[in-house]
């Protein structure tokens, strides 16, 4: 390799946590501002004429499973399941989200998903439709495994973890996992129907490599995004405008997206009680 391509990479690498860095910092002053501008939606103190003009996507990763907790790599394995810890995160986050309209819910046919979906769906008479592109990323022989295991095993995991952009035959380069579901992301966006407001419930990589699309993160970048059970990622999308992301894994508590209660000022009958019980 020359001098001249030696440096090329290094400015690459150096550069990469920054352009990481300054994604957080960046989205972090969106989220407040989307914050309060919804608490004043609410409140009534704000026309929602322009938000009609926008659409906010909720791009959510699945709770909690089994195979998590054990740092084992699903892939595209069908029967991997919620667990009970699993059930109660994505119903803390359902339950934040029920201040929003959500307009459709689309989501990855793997079980853990849809049944993310499902909970997500209580109540709001939504059909959950399934869509294929939102499948997590396949990794073949590694499927199954725990990373402990393919660590020690296998020379080619420590190298795709390095770049991802690069991967042993039957694995999914993140590249091709980004092309996939930008695509499916696309091709939902195209209908009308879907609303202002539609989920995309999916996987860690998934999420992450969408993020990277819009944030234009370099694809084998994406793994350094955090993305936990059970959060939810909003990107606002306007005509004419380039998508911008709101948040990046965020884990919201019920009530945070209410606007604030301010406490009733005391009548004068009720000051005069209370210093009646302090004599």
């Amino acid at each position: 390799m020359s001098s001249k391509n030696t440096l090329k990479k290094l400015i690459s690498e150096l550069y990469a946590p920054l352009q990481v860095l300054w994604v957080y910092l960046a989205v972090s002053g969106r989220f407040l501002c989307w914050r309060l501008r919804l608490w004043l939606l609410q409140s009534g103190m704000v026309e929602s004429t322009h938000t009609r003009m926008k659409r906010t996507l909720l791009i959510v990763r699945h709770g909690q499973t089994t195979w998590n907790v054990e740092h084992r790599l699903p892939g595209q394995v069908p029967g991997v399941t919620l667990s009970d810890t699993g059930r109660q995160q994505v119903a803390r986050l359902a339950e934040a989200l029920s201040v929003l309209p959500i307009s459709a819910i689309i989501s990855s046919p793997l079980e853990r998903a849809m049944q993310t979906a499902e909970i997500i769906a209580e109540g709001r008479n939504l059909p959950i439709e399934q869509e294929p592109g939102l499948m997590d990323t396949d990794v073949g022989r590694w499927a199954g495994q725990t990373i402990e295991e393919i660590s020690k095993s296998d020379p080619a995991w420590k190298e795709y973890v390095r770049d991802p952009s690069v991967a042993p035959e039957g694995i999914e380069t993140f590249p091709q996992v980004q092309q996939r579901v930008v695509a499916a992301v696309e091709r939902w966006l195209a209908k009308d129907d879907i609303g202002s407001y539609p989920v995309f419930v999916a996987h860690a990589d998934v999420v992450k490599l969408l993020l990277a699309h819009y944030t234009g993160l370099e694809a084998r970048r994406a793994g350094t995004l955090m993305i936990d059970n059970a959060s939810v990622s909003l990107v606002e999308m306007e005509k004419e405008q380039h998508p911008r992301v709101v948040s990046i894994g965020w884990s919201p508590h019920p009530g945070w997206l209410k606007p604030p209660q301010l406490e009733a000022p005391k009548s004068a009958d009720a000051t005069q009680e209370v210093g009646e019980q302090k004599t």
